[in-house]
């Protein structure tokens, strides 16, 4: 037997009613047998049976009301209902189906084909529970897909927002296409007194685009607190990107390594599109793209050098995603980058840019196709609300080292120079020291300036006048990097000396090098030209630090950081 099932026949005729019930029964099923369309309602609903048999014209309520009742019933359930009539007329047929019929069969009855119509009714139900089922467990599949990504979320969340995004220097706008944005923005204040900030977009959308958004805020943010440059960081997210992420996955960036207390910006492109440097005297630069995306090379070959500008008090930078300038409208015209400079161009007042962008993309209905990302950071004056201090990123729990009486000293020579960078190890050293920990930003200040004089001015012999205006910045970083290159003698040695009586001390740090010296007062007294966008470190050391000296001859500089009464 194909299938054996249960059926309601509803037949006001009682002869004609015992003999369908007699065929159906011979045919194996299971039958119910109902008077009127109001009995057969009331069976329906006691017996459930999986099809109905039923005669449009009968007393008390007539099939077609009894059919629309009986599928109100049924909800979501498929139950068919093949009408018994011995109606000819098309609009009584017609009516047949309109009341919720699924077929019909004349009478007198034929049983091979009411058995052929009962069976094709069968597969019908086994092929709806079938899409039912299938729905159902689609619809438990989405959910707990949509509750993993939510608690994905909220922990990527707590990560990539670690930093300083909520700045007052700093305004962003980001339209995910999914719960995920495979756009991700970075932002955290250096111990230095810098900025780094990083816009990425990974290729592709949702959770997939943003799985390498987590191990790469952790590489930014557990560097940067380090006390590491921007070029290690950027060179250990790529490497980390490209062992983690499949080859059809990376991350177009721009990295930005802000300056503003020497007017240096630094910056790194990748595969987005141009963000740009806006002049306070209404000038603007584009920051172009120059590189591959991070994850696309192995570390050997990757790129790490930044573009060096020259950054004032009052500009602004402007970084974003292709998702704005692919963004469409009902004409499916894309934003583009032509009515972006058209809206700079535009522009009269700095301040009010980032609006005048959003009410363009509104103006311009544009319908979202990619992750969107607009970010502005401006060039304020240094607030403690905008550089907080950064004592609280350090393991402040691990076991202390009590000051003690000790001198450390190490020595870089030119193959180290090239590649290594001394300061955040020097600064794991010195975080052990529970006095120096919450002036962290400041020793790490005046060791930077130390070890850069000591390597630009002192082993390369760079001259700091060639800073005087973008060109001179580019240039000036570009002989760094050959100078650096070609280096095959010289060195800068760092000492260490800490000395503690009772609850007080002092930190010393003495940098010398190989170079031929200067006369350092000079240079201090150069400082207060204003003209020189350079040299401006040394003067820098001497306000952040209690003690500045060095020898005659310039070749050795010390500085000291003294503590009173701290256990």
């Amino acid at each position: 037997m194909p299938g054996r099932l249960s059926i309601l026949i509803a037949e006001d005729g009682a002869a004609d009613r015992m003999l369908l019930a007699a065929i159906v029964r011979r045919q194996g099923h299971r039958v119910t047998t109902a008077a009127n369309g109001a009995e057969a309602i009331s069976l329906f609903e006691r017996e459930r049976p999986q099809l109905v048999l039923m005669d449009a014209l009968m007393p008390v309520m007539d099939g077609f009301e009894a059919a629309q009742q009986i599928k109100r019933l049924a909800g979501n359930e498929l139950v068919p209902i093949i009408f018994l009539t011995s109606l000819t007329e098309n609009e009584a047929l017609v009516r047949c189906l309109e009341a919720g019929g699924d077929d019909f069969i004349a009478k007198p009855y034929n049983p091979i084909i009411l058995e052929a119509k009962i069976q094709a009714m069968h597969r019908l139900r086994r092929l709806q529970a079938t899409v039912l089922e299938q729905r159902d467990l689609i619809g438990r599949r989405n959910q707990q897909l949509l509750d993993e990504q939510r608690a994905a979320k909220a922990i990527f969340d707590k990560v990539a927002h670690a930093g300083c995004l909520n700045a007052p220097n700093i305004r962003y706008r980001q339209s995910p296409r999914a719960l995920f944005n495979g756009d991700l923005l970075l932002a955290a204040q250096a111990p230095a007194g810098r900025m780094f900030v990083l816009l990425g977009d990974f290729t592709g959308h949702g959770l997939p685009a943003a799985v390498g958004a987590m191990p790469l805020a952790e590489t930014f943010y557990g560097m940067t607190a380090k006390g590491y440059s921007s070029n290690q960081i950027l060179r250990d997210i790529n490497a980390k990107l490209k062992l983690i992420l499949p080859v059809e996955m990376f991350c177009c960036a721009t990295f930005l390594d802000i300056n503003l207390e020497q007017g240096i910006l630094r910056v790194w492109s990748g595969g987005l599109p141009d963000g740009y440097l806006l002049k306070a005297d209404g000038d603007w630069l584009p920051l172009r793209s120059r590189h591959l995306p991070l994850g696309v090379r192995e570390a050997s070959s990757f790129d790490d050098s930044f573009e060096t500008l020259p950054l004032a008090m009052g500009d602004r930078l402007l970084l974003l995603s292709d998702g704005l300038l692919e963004s469409r409208n009902a004409d499916d015209q894309l934003f583009g980058e032509q009515r972006l400079l058209e809206v700079i161009e535009a522009n009269r007042n700095l301040a009010m840019l980032f609006d005048d962008i959003q009410e363009a993309l509104q103006a311009f209905h544009g319908q979202i196709l990619d992750d969107l990302s607009l970010v502005e950071v401006s060039m304020l004056a240094e607030t403690e609300e905008a550089a907080p201090h950064l004592s609280h990123v350090y393991p402040l729990g691990s076991r202390e080292m009590r000051p003690r009486d000790w001198t450390t000293c190490f020595e870089l020579r030119p193959s180290s120079l090239r590649t290594a960078d001394p300061l955040p190890m020097t600064m794991q050293l010195l975080l052990q020291i529970s006095p120096l920990r919450y002036r962290v930003g400041t020793i790490f200040t005046v060791l930077s300036e130390l070890y850069s004089n000591a390597v630009e001015h002192g082993v390369l012999l760079l001259d700091s006048s060639i800073k005087r205006d973008a060109e001179g910045f580019a240039s000036y970083y570009r002989e760094r990097q050959r100078r650096l290159e070609a280096l095959d003698e010289g060195f800068v040695s760092i000492e260490l000396t800490v000395k503690s009586e009772g609850g007080s001390g002092y930190l010393r740090i003495t940098v010398c090098d190989s170079g031929p010296g200067f006369d350092v007062q000079r240079a201090l007294n150069q400082q207060y030209c204003s003209e020189h966008l350079g040299g401006r470190g040394l003067r820098m050391i001497r306000q952040l630090s209690e003690r500045f000296y060095w020898q005659p001859d310039g070749k050795v500089l010390n500085v000291e950081f003294h503590w009173v009464g701290h256990a």
